[in-house]
């Protein structure tokens, strides 16, 4: 069957077809670098790795863009709140730019430990201002805008597309409960593509414009950005669900009004929350956690992916530490099942391969991908190679790598990480840690450094948290 995503334009599962055949323009979202990432953020990045190495899997040349906001961005989607990025440097005592830099490299950092591919391109808002400058000319010279307060408004009562992603009519949106009113704006759904009169004194970061010195809105830097790496018309556009009300609405309204394409992106591919107590998780209000804190409390980061990996990215996850407990066990009993695999393949014949006894189980696993990117049948899947005794050891390693490939687990590598210990599996590796710990609580240091040696000259390595003890591969 042909891959087939839920488009939320069409609000509907349909069949993907690229723009040009054989090649994807894909953009994400990307981080706005106030602060530490919290895991909540990261199911998006998560997301948006699947959804490539998907497309490449099945053959397609990805363009993979995604955004950093490194200047103003206003904690209301819809130009009110406090600026972000201003708040922050402030707070800590920097500049602007020294925060973001700080921040971007922290993002990267958990990407890295998740096993997300790095986008082909990382374009910075900062770097870009000129191209959303000559985009909103463009919008301008159209008609969409207007001039109050010293600010340029899009004026969302000359689109007649607005709203189309989003669902309900501007007059619709909850514009009363807003708690601050913009009296510049003809409607209080129309958005600033551009800041002459910032509500902020001495704003960190102003260019020249030729409607004054001053800053971009926040909208207006993705539709710039991302069409100037894919083009006036590309495949697909990725985001969180709470970017599907304002963000992306207003994305469309500004970039088709300045190219006259319609539709502008084809394909738009949204995740949902990450909930924790029935919340979900908010920096605002201080309930976050970051990727560290679970490596702080004993778990490997790809415990947290395999956690993703698990629930239906357009299904809410309700996350607790004993649902990672959950997954942590699961993914260390699935590279013991590979490990044991692994072992068969050395000592096996070199008869002959059933590529039937292969077959059904990456069908299986490529099928779940095509609906939708099913990850929880896909590693189902996975599961159902490495447990079938019917399938030559070799062939069921080749396959699981093969599918390792859009899962992300590193198996190849934890298992060749098991090779350089000598072999030892995890329950053998947690033994000693667990020797260690007591060893620790007795005073008996010298044991407890005896054992760290003993697992590093084996290939282990501990890493020691308030949360305990953390080990890997190394």
């Amino acid at each position: 069957m042909p891959l087939s995503l839920y488009n939320t334009l069409g609000r509907k599962i349909e069949t993907f077809t690229p723009v040009h055949e054989g090649k994807v323009g894909f953009y994400g979202c990307g981080p706005t670098v106030y602060n530490y990432a919290h895991i909540g953020n990261l199911r998006a990045y998560v997301t948006h790795d699947i959804l490539v190495r998907t497309l490449r899997r099945f053959g397609y040349d990805v363009t993979h863009v995604m955004n950093v906001t490194d200047v103003g961005h206003l904690s209301g989607n819809d130009d009110t709140g406090d600026d972000k990025m201003l708040k922050s440097a402030e707070e800590r005592g920097k500049s602007v730019l020294e925060v973001a830099a700080y921040y971007t490299e922290a993002f990267f950092k958990d990407t890295e430990r998740l096993r997300i591919r790095r986008p082909d391109i990382v374009c910075k808002a900062t770097e870009h201002i000129e191209d959303m400058i000559t985009l909103i000319k463009r919008i301008e010279a159209a008609g969409f805008t207007y001039s109050a307060g010293g600010n340029l408004y899009f004026n969302i009562a000359k689109f007649p597309h607005y709203g189309e992603l989003s669902g309900p009519k501007p007059d619709e949106q909850k514009t009363q409960a807003r708690t601050e009113i913009d009296g510049n704006k003809r409607n209080q759904g129309d958005f600033v593509l551009w800041f002459t009169r910032s509500k902020f004194e001495n704003q960190a970061l102003t260019w020249d414009s030729p409607w004054g010195r001053g800053y971009p809105g926040w909208h207006i830097e993705c539709s710039a950005m991302s069409m100037k790496y894919l083009g006036e018309q590309f495949d697909i556009h990725s985001g969180g669900i709470d970017h599907i009300q304002i963000h992306h609405t207003n994305e469309i309204a500004q970039s088709e009004a300045g190219t006259g394409k319609h539709p502008w992106v084809k394909y738009w591919v949204h995740n949902e929350f990450l909930v924790f107590d029935k919340e979900k998780m908010s920096k605002s209000a201080g309930s976050f956690i970051t990727l560290q804190n679970l490596v702080e409390m004993g778990f490997d980061p790809l415990d947290y992916r395999y956690f993703l990996l698990g629930g239906h990215y357009r299904n809410q996850i309700k996350f607790s530490v004993d649902s990672l407990k959950g997954a942590r066990n699961a993914r260390k009993s699935l590279l013991s099942t590979l490990r044991l695999v692994g072992e068969k393949a050395k000592t096996a014949g070199p008869g002959g391969v059933s590529e039937d006894s292969v077959r059904a189980h990456v069908e299986a696993f490529d099928t779940a991908l095509e609906d939708d990117l099913n990850t929880p049948r896909a590693l189902s899947a996975l599961w159902g190679l490495v447990k079938d005794c019917g399938v030559p050891p070799k062939a069921a390693l080749e396959a699981a790598f093969g599918m390792d490939r859009v899962l992300g687990l590193d198996l190849e590598g934890c298992l060749h990480g098991a090779a350089a210990s000598g072999g030892m599996d995890a329950a053998e590796v947690e033994s000693f840690v667990a020797e260690r710990a007591a060893a620790k609580a007795a005073k008996n240091f010298a044991r407890a450094d005896e054992i760290r040696n003993t697992l590093k000259e084996r290939g282990v390595v501990l890493e020691d948290g308030p949360g305990g003890t953390v080990w890997r591969y190394g």
